[in-house]
């Protein structure tokens, strides 16, 4: 790109959050239904600005968490691009509605902007605590996708990823966030239409009475017509048949299942995203996400500086967990360092690959305090 295209796009000071929402509709999102909880509440602010100026937009104040996720249920599956955005309480009254979600394959993006604590803990500091719940929560087997943002920028890129991934393979996306990271304000630039891929879910093609809205399919994504178009369907989360209609038949059951884990786990190598710094030759090699990637970007450059070979993994995807990229490099490090605002729930993630490989450091912090630059390089010195 040219100079002078580059400064014909807008430059923006944006927080975190506004990033989030700015994303969301340059991807075509054009419902959000929510409720204000700190420290997500400017995504809704934005939102309920900008919404009733997009063609078709609706914004919805819910009474609560529970309806928000399910009224973003109702509208994606009348075919529109959906998003919510809460916190860690909210995000716990979500959970049935998410298991909902991925049952009936139904693509929504809700973004989480974690804090301190457990219960209201502590509402205005950050925190990191919510990963295994993002992959976990919802009861029952079955994928989801969680996604993390490390810096403004990557706020608005990777809630564009979401909305993608979400019409792709028909799931719920989880978007992780940390308060640090929602409230930080830094200038980046807004990507003009065109600039980037945006994808919508494959509709049917065949007559509406050939449609089985759970059939498989080669990439094992069924289409998704919007409800109302002619092509009629049944939405249960009990366990479906192809039709949709409950099941119990053992053979059913497992299929659809299987197809359900199937849609993911063959695209791992397009899910699984990550930023690589400096790891080609590193004997120090450190694992974050949020946050807390941007303290161990300074401290490996600083660690650098000081005849240190450290390098960083920076996670954007954190489940389905970037298996590939964490193993190959446990392989060529001599020390790898997993910081984290939590007591230790990716750490579990890299212990598990790493099978004994090589030597596996926690550094944790739960305190509502940022983990610093000097902290991390401290422990790779």
């Amino acid at each position: 790109m040219s100079a002078m295209q580059r400064k014909k796009r807008t430059e923006a000071f944006l927080l975190g959050n506004e990033a989030v929402a700015e994303g969301a509709l340059l991807a075509g999102c054009s419902f959000y239904a929510g409720y204000p909880i700190t420290p997500s509440t400017e995504i809704m602010e934005v939102m309920a600005r900008r919404l009733p100026h997009v063609e078709n937009g609706v914004f919805l104040q819910m009474e609560d968490e529970i309806a928000s996720a399910g009224a973003i249920i109702g509208a994606s599956l009348a075919g529109r691009k959906v998003m919510t955005a809460t916190s860690g309480p909210g995000f716990s009254l979500m959970q049935e509605q998410i298991g909902y979600a991925c049952m009936t394959e139904t693509p929504l993006v809700i973004v989480n902007v974690m804090r301190g604590g457990s219960s209201t803990g502590l509402p205005t500091s950050p925190g990191q605590g919510d990963v295994q719940q993002a992959r976990w929560g919802a009861h029952g087997d079955h994928p989801i996708i969680v996604f993390s943002a490390a810096d403004v920028r990557e706020c608005l890129e990777m809630t564009i990823t979401a909305f993608n991934y979400a019409e792709k393979y028909r799931t719920p996306v989880i978007l992780l966030l940390d308060e640090i990271t929602a409230h930080t304000r830094e200038k980046i630039e807004i990507p003009r239409p065109g600039e980037f891929e945006v994808l919508s879910r494959l509709r049917p093609t065949m007559p509406p009475e050939w449609y089985k809205p759970y059939e498989e399919t080669v990439r094992g994504v069924p289409p998704m017509p919007p409800i109302g178009t002619g092509y009629r369907f049944h939405v249960t989360g009990l366990t479906h048949d192809p039709l949709g209609f409950p099941t119990s038949r053992p053979d059913e059951v497992k299929a659809v299942t299987e197809r359900m884990f199937r849609k993911i786990d063959r695209f791992f190598h397009d899910i699984q995203l990550v930023d690589h710094d400096q790891t080609e030759d590193a004997d120090t090699l450190v694992i974050a996400y949020g946050s807390v990637a941007r303290s161990a970007r300074l401290a490996v450059r600083q660690a650098r500086e000081a005849g240190v070979k450290a390098g960083l993994l920076s996670l954007k995807t954190l489940f389905p967990f970037p298996r590939p990229h964490v193993e190959k490099l446990l392989r060529t490090c001599k020390l790898v360092l997993v910081p984290e605002m939590n007591m230790g729930q990716i750490s579990r993630e890299v212990k598990r690959v790493n099978c004994g490989i090589t030597t596996i450091r926690t550094i944790n912090r739960v305190d509502g305090q940022i983990i610093t630059p000097s902290q991390i390089l401290k422990e790779i010195a």
